[in-house]
């Protein structure tokens, strides 16, 4: 089957459902959750990490202060400082990464969902692989497909919809236009194994929804580390199953 391409003249929403859903107190929440598994992740031993992450560069400030040497690929706008002598940035492209040199990083991160913009996401693979070290190890998030069925319903695209479950590889537009790809545990798991890494785990960012997450931080906002506790509990269990608006997977080079 081709891909599935949404028409790029049909309006896109940019500010939906699933906008609304990741904003307020959730956002805390999300971003609480998301440090927690970056950093329970993070290499023990001090060592050489690439930061992909479309995060403004503070997974990499705090990284490289906890000892490990960071190299942050920061976009041309970037106007983040050098904060210690272990954080040094560069200015490249991150959806074609053949400038990387081989067997260079301990550990990559490529948080922020930053890999859903590289639409030729099996060649991405192919040169973090080679980027790292064997044994190396590669930590990822990436749209899921929920999300990427959420966009198209608010953006009305039935036709596409409907032709989902038969595409190879789902397509969709997000806030700005910009083509972003969703991706379901399998098609994830799959993709990683071709491109020679040994699969750790994948899990569903957050499990908890954000109704049930806004609705007890408005009457207690003071649950918020015990809902991220729980949440992390809840996604270990929900390993592999395709829950939430997105993907986090970490990857052993073999």
């Amino acid at each position: 089957m081709p891909p599935l391409t949404p028409a790029a003249t049909a309006p896109v929403a940019e500010e939906g459902t699933t906008s609304a859903a990741l904003a307020g107190a959730y956002a805390a929440f999300y971003e609480g959750v998301a440090n927690r598994q970056v950093f329970e992740w993070l290499p023990a031993d001090p060592s050489v990490v690439l930061d992909l992450s479309a995060a403004g560069g503070t997974y990499a400030i705090e990284i490289a202060r906890r000892g490990h040497t960071v190299v942050h690929v920061a976009g041309p706008e970037s106007t983040l400082p050098r904060r210690c002598s272990r954080l040094h940035l560069v200015q490249a492209e991150v959806r074609d990464l053949g400038w990387l040199r081989s067997r260079a990083f301990d550990a990559i991160l490529a948080e922020s969902s930053v890999l859903s913009a590289c639409l030729a996401f099996d060649q991405s693979l192919l040169q973090l692989a080679a980027a790292l070290r064997p044994g190396g190890r590669l930590m990822l998030s990436v749209d899921s497909l929920v999300l990427g069925l959420a966009r198209l319903a608010e953006q009305a695209r039935w036709a596409e919809l409907a032709d989902v479950p038969a595409a190879d590889v789902v397509l969709v537009p997000g806030p700005g236009g910009q083509i972003t790809r969703c991706f379901w545990p399998e098609e994830l798991a799959a993709m990683l194994t071709e491109c020679g890494f040994a699969i750790d785990w994948i899990r569903p960012r957050t499990v908890l929804s954000p109704e049930a997450v806004n609705r007890a931080l408005e009457t207690d906002p003071g649950r918020l580390e015990m809902l991220v506790t729980t949440e992390l509990s809840l996604e270990r269990e929900r390993q592999g199953e395709s829950i939430g608006y997105h993907l986090v997977a970490s990857a052993t080079r073999r």
